[in-house]
């Protein structure tokens, strides 16, 4: 870093913005401190309009906007302007040679290209919203920082205002320094937008380079332990969750409550709530327990019975809105977040005299089946992969045993199976009558997730007065296949009487002719559901 950086006076502006929100106040700002303005199309008519005075960017290059607005920044006029430094004779009189004044200050932001791509534009309609000349321009900008201030988002008008207003109408380096950053990683993030676009748009699944890019949202008190910093970014995808959902009340999200959340969130989509309530329990990005219910209070209830103690300051996530009775219920114990598509007045009411209690609504539901980008660091690089967006329909199950399931098996096997797909591997799940009574995630052996979920589901039914585990008469769902019949066999011994699995083990027979003989029914499903 420079130690001849100084204050750089503001007397020669250049604004061409395609986000209007704020840019006529602040060019008045401008104006009131003697700034000279430069502007071009629709930021010039909108500021002219508002009674400054404004020089177009034509009358200074010498030549018309042209080409639809392609061209009319990339000229020497502009970027030697932006460019030159104060400081050297020969960039001065090169200045003075060929008529270029100064550029003091760039206020740019660009072609709203992510925007049109979320609207679902067809192709030509978004290769004209990738903006060429901002770019360049910011970038010149940037690099020219030393004597130059760069804005690119409208939440720093009132900043270079303050800043000059600090200096006696000039600006720091520290505040050009940190414009610069700024304006370096939008461009940086619009270049990933457009090449990430243009990927999926030459269905190319493997690109030679990727770029992932995201907008600051919240900064965190820590990651997922004290000694951890941690900050939040959105990717502008709308996609409805934790990242648009606006929080009514309690303290900040943290960043296990932001990870817990998604995993709730989108595990409870999986439940089309035209079908029915439905609520997912999760505690450290594994659900405890999920159900159906006629009410989403039944719903709750029926969810909560899975693990108790394990749903003691957890995360709770409907698929309808909230109302004041499911309300009243959830209060009755410790819950760290509680996220739904909506909830009513009274609710909300009910939620209000738990204060850190965080209540969030989405109003709606991410969709299962949509395709996304899924990321995860490794050391010197990063794997990238489609989300798991499968689904399976009952047309889509092999019956694989000589009985084939009821059809309330049936019902019980596709819940379980929604739910194994957010359940970490080596994942088994237990249902029965539409809820969870038993998950076992994340261990080493399936053997041993299929022992622990029937022991959980045992010690709940002890608490609950239950004569027996809820275990028994359920049906089970692995997320992958069984290797050997010892992990189907502990679930037949735990009382399921239906089993469901993608199959493909080498084993398969043997799998299949123990459940035959444990007079179990057996389907397959072709499609695996690792989470790691």
């Amino acid at each position: 870093m420079s130690d001849t950086a100084a204050l750089a006076p503001v007397r020669r502006a250049l604004l061409s913005v395609s986000d209007k929100d704020g840019v006529v106040d602040f060019a008045k700002g401008l104006a009131d401190r003697g700034v000279e303005l430069l502007s071009t199309g629709g930021t010039a008519s909108l500021l002219r309009g508002a009674g400054l005075t404004v020089t177009d960017v034509a009358d200074v290059t010498g030549y018309p906007e042209m080409m639809d607005g392609r061209v009319k920044t990339l000229h020497p006029a502009v970027h030697g302007g932006l460019l030159a430094l104060r400081d050297n004779a020969e960039h001065v009189a090169a200045m003075e040679t060929h008529g270029i004044a100064p550029i003091d200050l760039l206020v740019v932001n660009l072609y709203p290209f992510e925007a049109t791509v979320a609207k679902g534009a067809d192709y030509d309609t978004c290769i004209e919203n990738i903006d060429i000349g901002g770019p360049a321009m910011i970038r010149a900008a940037a690099k020219n920082h030393a004597h130059v201030a760069v804005i690119v988002d409208p939440e720093d008008y009132q900043g270079l205002l303050g800043d000059m207003d600090q200096h006696g109408g000039k600006t720091c380096p520290k505040f050009r320094r940190k414009l610069a950053q700024r304006a370096y990683a939008r461009t940086a993030a619009y270049d990933a937008a457009v090449s990430t676009w243009l990927a999926e748009a030459i269905g190319d699944p493997a690109p030679r380079r990727r770029a992932f890019a995201g907008t600051l949202a919240q900064t965190l008190r820590y990651g997922e332990n004290p000694h951890q910093s941690a900050a939040f970014y959105t990717d502008g995808s709308n996609r409805p969750g934790v990242a648009t959902a606006q929080q009514w009340q309690g303290k900040e999200l943290s960043y296990n409550n932001i990870n817990d959340t998604d995993a709730a969130f989108e595990l409870v989509a999986e439940f089309d709530p035209a079908q029915g309530p439905a609520c997912a329990i999760i505690k450290h990005a594994n659900p405890c327990g999920v159900a159906r219910g006629a009410t989403m209070l039944d719903a709750y209830k029926r969810a909560y019975d899975c693990d108790r103690t394990s749903a003691f300051g957890g995360i709770i996530a409907l698929n309808r809105p909230l109302d004041a009775a499911t309300a009243e219920e959830i209060c009755q114990i410790f819950t760290e977040v509680v996220i739904a598509p909506g909830a009513d007045d009274a609710a909300r009411a009910v939620f209000a005299a738990k204060k850190n209690l965080r209540l969030l609504t989405t109003e709606g539901l991410p969709d299962p089946k949509s395709a996304r980008l899924a990321y995860r660091q490794v050391a010197g690089g990063f794997l990238v992969q489609d989300h798991d967006n499968g689904v399976i329909t009952a047309a889509d199950l092999t019956v694989v045993t000589k009985r084939a399931p009821s059809e309330s098996e049936l019902a019980d096997l596709l819940f379980a199976w929604k739910v194994a797909k957010h359940v970490k591997s080596n994942a088994i799940v237990y249902v029965k009558d539409g809820a969870t009574v038993g998950v076992g995630a994340g261990q080493m052996s399936r053997v041993d997730s299929t022992r622990i979920a029937a022991r959980k589901s045992a010690d709940m039914a002890e608490a609950l007065g239950l004569a027996e585990p809820t275990v028994k008469g359920s049906v089970v769902a692995s997320d992958a296949f069984f290797p050997f019949p010892d992990g189907l066999l502990t679930a037949a011994e735990a009382g399921a009487t239906a089993v469901i699995q993608p199959g493909g083990s080498m084993r398969d027979a043997d799998v299949i002719a123990a459940a035959d003989a444990a007079g179990l029914a057996m389907v397959f499903t072709g499609q695996r559901h690792f989470r790691h």
